[in-house]
């Protein structure tokens, strides 16, 4: 019997030509339209969906698999995500049932598309690009002033690889200086990073004390890893030590930030604004508050949203590719590569 392939949460619809030479093997649906598991009635809706498939293919974490989900798919052979890791999926649970579950190498050639993606929110939101272009289209001109960068002072949250070229960046391009904080960082391993990007020593200055990294930074970017350490991460004490003229920017993970602490920051004007790419559940719902127009009125913060687009470019065509690469080994009874579990 033909194996059933449920391929989830592409969005762009990317996927289909990478797979169609396994057609006559393998029989795939495809799904574009996420369903939260958080949610009870959704997660009913999810397991109904899925119940059928011996193959999922996920995209990143944008549908999670807890054991709890897992458990109620018995059909369940294989799990094959984009990316090289991902956290949303119990992949222990998926050892424990012999479901293999693998991943994916592709990397971008250069600078990273979320670096670039970090930067067009940084100067978006710096610069009010997305307000002043709806002010003209409603028939205004000239709002209030944008941020010069130069001479600022970017605050880095992780200084890995991402961090590290956002940071390169900042020097380079702006002329900005680099402050960097995470649980462990030193100025060692800052330095380490620095040279890892081409520049001296002491271009990454790292703050030890948390509240002084938040009180010191203009622009606070976000790099970390989410794990149940971090998430988080950002809360109401370092919402409250930033400058009432720093900008928040988040392309990294949602639950990294207090989300109900941010709202309530930016509502009552507590800093100048925020960029952000990440939210958490993910797509937003239609009634979220993020979704209000009134940003930047009445004494609420400037806010500038895009739906988690961060790593949304060529590449993910590379990550199908190899999804369908593994998938035909699989077929064939060969070895997985990337393997997660």
């Amino acid at each position: 019997m033909t194996p059933k392939l449920a391929l989830l949460d592409d969005y762009q619809n990317i996927a289909p030509k990478h797979f169609a030479h396994l057609t006559s093997r393998v029989s795939i649906s495809y799904f574009p339209d996420t369903l939260n598991p958080r949610d009870a009635a959704q997660q009913k809706q999810l397991i109904e969906r899925l119940y059928p498939f011996e193959i999922i293919v996920a995209q990143r974490e944008r549908t999670p698999f807890s054991k709890e989900t897992l458990s109620a798919l018995p059909n369940l052979k294989l799990l094959l995500t984009t990316g090289a890791r991902n956290l949303a999926l119990d992949t222990a649970y998926c050892a424990e049932r012999g479901i293999p579950v693998a991943g994916t190498l592709s990397r971008p050639v250069g600078v990273h598309s979320t670096v670039q993606h970090t930067w067009a929110l940084i100067l978006g939101v710096a610069r009010h690009v997305a307000r002043d272009d709806a002010a003209i289209k409603r028939g205004e001109w000239q709002g209030s002033l944008g941020m010069t960068l130069a001479g600022k002072t970017l605050g880095l949250l992780g200084v890995g690889k991402l961090g590290a070229q956002v940071g390169r960046i900042a020097i380079q391009a702006f002329g900005m200086s680099v402050i960097a904080w995470s649980s462990n960082l030193t100025q060692a391993k800052a330095d380490e990073q620095a040279g890892a990007m081409g520049l001296p020593a002491g271009s990454f200055r790292a703050v030890a004390d948390k509240l002084a990294f938040f009180g010191q930074a203009d622009v606070v970017s976000l790099h970390n890893v989410l794990s149940e350490r971090s998430r988080g991460i950002v809360g109401p004490e370092e919402l409250a030590a930033m400058k009432k003229t720093a900008l928040l920017v988040n392309t990294s993970r949602g639950p990294l930030v207090d989300e109900h602490a941010l709202l309530g920051t930016l509502q009552r004007g507590g800093i100048a604004g925020a960029a952000l790419d990440v939210f958490e559940p993910e797509p937003l719902p239609v009634d979220s508050p993020w979704r209000t127009t009134r940003w930047g009125t009445e004494g609420r913060s400037e806010v500038l949203l895009t739906p988690h687009m961060g790593y949304g470019d060529e590449q993910i065509h590379g990550w199908y590719s190899e999804v369908a690469e593994n998938l035909e080994r699989w077929l064939d009874g060969g070895e997985l590569t990337v393997r997660l579990n």
